[in-house]
């Protein structure tokens, strides 16, 4: 028995370190294609005009120093090592960092946010919800909370990382694929190549963006190939120029090399580490795309095969500009230089290839973290297509993508140059870097329950070395540095001006919201004609009577025989597991049939569609009032509930499989009850053909013939059908309201708002079953 237990044990072992290894092949394609594709233009940049390659190779081996002691801090150290490990339930990124904090600390700018979302297992993974253990840490959390201003700069931080992320999803692609095609120039005249490079890139970037609809699943298997091989490339001609041109070229990853650079090049040194800056493009892919992979995987891919290659590749290129001081050729120096002439053409092709994969990654992470910022009431709401249902977060946004391609294809034909671009997207790579450390040193305190020192030494090792980088990238302001700077503060702008006017219309529909009390005054009849189907009433609101329900009957004294108020809200969690998705409770007496479902998704959860959903709502009611007959399984209690409705917990259809069943079926016949001991509850015969609804309940226990009503009358109502009561909303701004206020509400986000796709509820919902009340919101 323990032999087979031990054989067992290791078979498992085996087969986890598959995993391990396959995915850290797999993330080669995904995480790695832009940080790979860097020694394509770090070179060029670097030299351009600060600085000059010398004959004493002061210049040279100053900047290989730096370009490796950052890929050894930066990526290596900062990212591999520490980063990685604060990940988000396995997310990560920007944002995944802000939900920590969110968690840990009350700082979550989500409206609609209940203390019955603390009871969530993602929740309350990590010892979420403990008190810091140092009194700094202590202190640092009960001031985040008090004051607004200081919860609002952090969100504005972790928007202006987001917002450095979109344009870097803008700037990677042009820089990446532009520096792949600029080898024509040593393959053709100089005539001839610059009318040929920029419309090469161009059609390059145009086919990349019209091929995304298909989704990277389609050809995700050439993706990890092209990488790799690309990474073998560079490898193996640097350590051939290493090994043929100068095989002393090690002793320059001596720190003392960059003393020496600085010293000799001074103010023109310090300008030129916004081109060494690039080398470490897309190492914040390694933690935006953690939750496709996992931590290991990562960690292996990085330091296995794509931090020595990335190395070698910068030792071959610099050993090869040590030997060469005057190059006759106009380019000068960068990348293919270095390439043996007889290898130029085949590795421009990889080259091509390897940047349209990198282009592909960046692209892809966009949508994710814009997703992620539209879940959490920070983006306006744009369509979003998911490309495979096998593979977790790989979707495709239509509107955004057209924008990257046009801003893409602008910035290609009006830079056309790699400097340019390279002190583009210099500036928000450090951006997104410097937001990243900052959060990290509170995540360090509040999340992890480290010594403030720790924190403190964070900051001042990494955050010196970024804002270093950083200056030297400022200061390249009129020389392309200020592209991210205007596309951040654009689309700064949008999510400020969307959020401010979603937490505005919350808060009247909070102070407008009916009381429970005005309803039950009205009686078990409500006063008020009930038909026959299920009205599901569609509010953010997450207790009391929204004010559109009252406008309803006022205008319409008439409505379903039962009636759900249905929240549909996210989380500051990834995912929200399906036994915890509804949290759902009667309103008033049990005769009233007025229920409340609250809806809860994470931010990187995937919404069903309408049928799928419409199922899993029905059912799950019918669990709830089963459930009120026994001893139920999960209870918010009342003391938790801001609203004096006692909620209870109840999963999808999947999740409780020996609770209640739902089964819809064309046919007229009637089953017998079998063997199982299940009893079928159905509804009564009718005349004209339509979809039968039956629940299908255990026998035992016992359920009494109050509950037994109720269920008859929700399968009746099921098969009678569902009707939509949504809000259609007109936000103005208050008589007396500032300027300002005018501008943002009255133009700006009711611009936003006409020009956003609806909620995601209404997208699918059958337009004759559709019912909109309209309101003029005045905030």
């Amino acid at each position: 028995m323990d032999l087979e237990t031990g054989f067992y044990h290791n078979h498992v072992k085996k087969e986890s370190w598959r995993t391990v290894l396959t995915l850290a092949y797999q993330s080669l394609g995904v995480v790695y294609g832009d940080l790979s594709t860097s020694p394509l233009y770090v070179y060029k940049n670097t030299f351009e005009e600060d600085i000059k390659h010398s004959e004493t190779n002061e210049e040279i081996y100053g900047v290989l120093s730096f370009v490796f002691w950052t890929l050894t801090l930066v990526p290596l150290l900062k990212y591999v090592f520490i980063v990685l490990r604060a990940d988000d339930n396995g997310e990560g990124g920007t944002f995944a960092l802000y939900s920590l904090l969110c968690r840990h600390a009350r700082v979550n700018s989500l409206p609609n946010c209940q203390l019955a979302d603390e009871e969530l297992i993602e929740y309350k993974k990590d010892s979420i919800g403990v008190e810091p253990k140092s009194n700094f840490g202590s202190s640092l959390k009960s001031t985040l909370e008090k004051h607004r201003v200081l919860q609002r700069f952090l969100l504005v931080l972790a928007l202006i990382g987001t917002c450095m992320v979109i344009g870097d999803g803008i700037l990677t692609p042009a820089i990446s694929v532009f520096s792949a095609v600029s080898g024509l120039e040593l393959s053709m005249e100089k005539e001839h190549h610059k009318y040929v490079e920029v419309p090469v890139a161009c059609v390059i970037l145009i086919g990349l963006f019209a091929l995304q609809h298909y989704g990277t699943h389609r050809v995700g298997f050439l993706f990890a190939p092209v990488v790799l091989t690309w990474l073998l490339c560079i490898s193996a001609i640097g350590l051939y120029n290493i090994i043929h041109w100068n095989p002393h070229v090690y002793q320059a990853l001596s720190p003392y090399y960059m003393y020496k650079f600085l010293r000799k090049t001074q103010r023109g040194g310090w300008m030129s580490l916004g081109g060494i800056l690039l080398c470490i493009t897309g190492s914040e892919a390694m933690f935006a795309d953690l939750g496709h992979f996992s931590q290991l995987s990562i960690k292996i891919a990085f330091t296995s095969l794509v931090y020595p290659s990335l190395i070698l590749a910068y030792m071959g290129q610099a050993a090869y500009l040590s030997r060469h001081h005057i190059i006759e050729s106009d380019y000068q120096i960068g990348f293919y230089v270095s390439v043996p002439e007889s290898l130029r053409w085949p590795v421009l092709v990889i080259a091509i290839l390897a940047a349209v994969v990198g282009s592909q990654a960046i692209i892809t992470g966009t949508f994710s973290i814009i997703k992620q910022c539209s879940a959490l009431g920070c983006f306006p709401r744009v369509k979003i297509v998911h490309t495979s249902s096998k593979i977790h977060g790989q979707i495709y946004i239509p509107e955004i993508n057209w924008l990257l391609m046009i801003l893409c294809l602008a910035v290609t034909v009006g830079f056309r140059d790699t400097r340019r671009m390279g002190n583009a997207s210099g500036l928000a790579v450090i951006t997104v870097m410097l937001v990243t450390t900052c959060l990290m040193s509170l995540v360090i305190v509040l999340c992890w329950q480290k010594n403030v020192f720790l924190a403190i030494a964070f900051v001042f090792f990494f955050g010196t070395i970024e804002a270093l980088y950083f200056s030297a990238s400022l200061i390249k302001f009129l020389e392309g540095a200020w592209v991210p700077i205007a596309l951040a503060f654009i689309f700064l702008i949008v999510m400020c001006v969307w959020h401010y006017g979603t937490l505005k219309k919350y808060e009247f529909d909070v102070q407008n919201k009916v009381s429970i009390n005005w309803l039950l005054s009205l009686g078990p009849s409500l006063g008020i004609v009930r038909v026959r189907g299920i009205g599901l009433i569609h509010t953010e609101l997450v207790s009391g009577i929204p004010a559109i329900f009252s406008h309803f009957v006022t205008n319409l004294p008439a409505f379903h025989q039962v009636l759900v108020f249905l929240c549909i809200k996210s989380v500051p969690v990834p995912h929200v597991r399906p036994e915890e998705r509804f949290l759902i409770g009667h309103i008033g007496p049990r005769e009233y049939r007025l229920y409340r479902c609250i809806v809860r998704y994470g931010y990187r959860d995937v919404h069903k569609d309408d049928m799928e959903f419409e199922k899993d709502l029905v059912c799950s009611i019918a669990e709830f009032i089963r459930s009120g007959s026994v001893t139920p399984a999960s209870v918010v209690s009342e003391d938790l509930m801001k609203d004096d409705d006692k909620m209870t917990v109840v999963g999808t259809c999947s999740s409780h499989m020996e609770g209640i069943q739902m089964s819809e079926d064309d046919t007229d016949n009637r089953e017998e009850a079998g063997p199982s001991e299940l009893k079928e509850i159905r509804s009564p015969p009718i005349n004209k053909p339509r979809k039968r609804v039956r629940f299908i309940v255990p026998e035992s226990p016992k359920i009494d013939s109050g509950v037994r009503e109720e269920l008859q009358e929700l399968m009746e109502a099921r098969e009678a059908g569902i009707a939509y009561i949504l809000g259609h909303s007109y936000v103005r701004a208050k008589q007396g309201s500032s300027l300002i206020k005018k501008l943002v509400i009255n133009l700006g986000y009711e611009f936003l708002r006409r020009n956003s796709r609806p909620p995601t509820h209404a997208l699918s919902v059958p337009h004759a079953s559709t019912l909109e009340v309209g309101m003029i919101y005045h905030v």
